[in-house]
């Protein structure tokens, strides 16, 4: 790594609600350069403006039904390129000494994979370089480049996983701004006085993340928590303080037993019968599953009478893919049964204190039991508890664990 050379350095990151319009652009610039004024260099992670990218999809499917990965992953970097160009802009008419880099320019190197590639490393000597001659470097986030000189995307929530990535490269605090103030312990359109939480663990929010809390990207929590770099979440549009992710809680802070809980809507229940009892059929079907990379959860195994029960939920639109992944690794097995049960959503709680404090599951079914919600499927890990419901309970049941375990005034 590039030595880094004695400066106030950090990474900044704009979602693409906070550079939707001209005007929003240049209160992004505003902000930038009060923090140069402050004695800081910027390195600056833009998205694409606005639903840029929803709009270069939906365009691409206009003109073929099925757009080769290649050529969409081309298509859709140019939103955070078109963002990159007119922040510099924006900066260099407040009198920011500014410039705009895009992926192949930093050389974010990443995996083959066309819209989904993984960051590998960043050559931080074309940072260091700039940033002697600039105040605040504007990058394209969302994109790489892989060995062969093509251009990738990182998938949904890919500019969070450039800028922590950058971050953990540079070895500097990042700051991600959105247009949500915060985290909280839910979400605030579904319990209007959840609480906003002024520190967070890397594990709990990546167990909320995962669980599909829209917090941050799952893997920008991961890099953040691998290399240990401070994570700031707050508004662009107000002053308000935000939200640190961090690697364990202040002393002073008495850790709550709950620090968050969260719906996934739209999960359909699998149910497998009368699979053989060996291991390797087991394993042929999460193969499969997994050469698809499809989300699956709360897996229950039960055997009777010689034969294996297998039980898990996936997502409503993966269903297709399931089918086709069961059809392959079962392929040479007789009798075998499948059948689907829609209209679940998942609710999950998580948090550090649960690894500490006895009696928490029991908290969580009796707030259930209280408003008639009996759970289908439950899984659990050190700091979760999740739990299958019906759909048309998910809101009940979620407020009845808001109240039982106080996450909202």
């Amino acid at each position: 790594m590039t030595e880094v050379v004695e400066m106030k350095l950090v990474v900044q990151k704009y979602g693409g609600s906070s550079v939707a319009t001209p005007e929003r652009i240049k209160n992004v610039a505003m902000r930038i350069k009060k923090k140069v004024e402050e004695g800081f260099k910027v390195v600056v992670v833009v998205s694409a403006m606005g639903k840029t990218t929803d709009e270069l999809i939906k365009l691409a499917k206009e003109v073929s039904p099925k757009p080769d990965a290649r050529e969409l992953d081309m298509l859709l970097a140019t939103g955070e390129q078109v963002s990159a160009a007119l922040l510099s802009m924006a900066l260099k008419d407040l009198g920011v000494k500014a410039k705009s880099l895009n992926a192949f320019q930093v050389r974010i190197k990443t995996t083959p994979h066309h819209t989904s590639a993984r960051i590998m490393d960043i050559d931080d000597s074309v940072i260091m370089e700039n940033l002697k001659e600039h105040d605040a470097l504007v990058v394209t986030g969302f994109q790489g480049v892989n060995e062969r000189g093509d251009l990738t995307t990182l998938g949904r929530g890919g500019s969070d996983t450039s800028a922590v990535a950058l971050a953990a490269k540079l070895r500097v605090p990042c700051e991600i701004y959105s247009d949500v103030d915060g985290i909280y312990t839910c979400d605030p359109r579904l319990i209007p006085g959840a609480k906003k939480l002024k520190y967070i663990t890397y594990d709990e929010a990546l167990e909320l993340t995962a669980l599909g809390a829209k917090v941050l990207h799952s893997r920008s929590v991961e890099i953040a928590k691998k290399y240990r770099i401070p994570v700031y979440c707050a508004s662009s549009f107000v002053e308000e303080e935000g939200t640190m992710v961090v690697e364990r809680l202040p002393e002073w802070l008495e850790e709550p037993v709950v620090t968050g809980a969260t719906i996934s809507h739209g999960q359909i229940k699998v149910s497998i019968s009368f699979l053989p009892k060996e291991a390797e059929y087991i394993t042929a079907i999460f193969e499969e599953v997994g050469k698809r990379s499809l989300n699956v959860d709360m897996i229950s195994l039960v055997p009777s009478n010689g034969k294996v029960f297998l039980s898990f939920t996936i997502l409503e639109d993966h269903k297709d893919d399931l089918d086709e992944a069961l059809r392959n690794a079962l392929k040479n097995v007789e009798g075998w049964k499948s059948s689907y049960e829609e209209g679940f959503a998942k609710l999950s709680i998580v948090g550090v204190g649960m690894r500490t404090s006895p009696g928490v599951a029991a908290r969580f079914f009796s707030a259930l039991k209280r408003v008639g919600v009996t759970p289908e499927l439950v899984t659990t890990s050190e700091i979760k508890i999740s739990c299958l419901v019906p759909e048309k309970d998910a809101e009940k049941a979620l407020k009845a664990v808001v109240d039982e375990f106080d996450l909202a005034e």
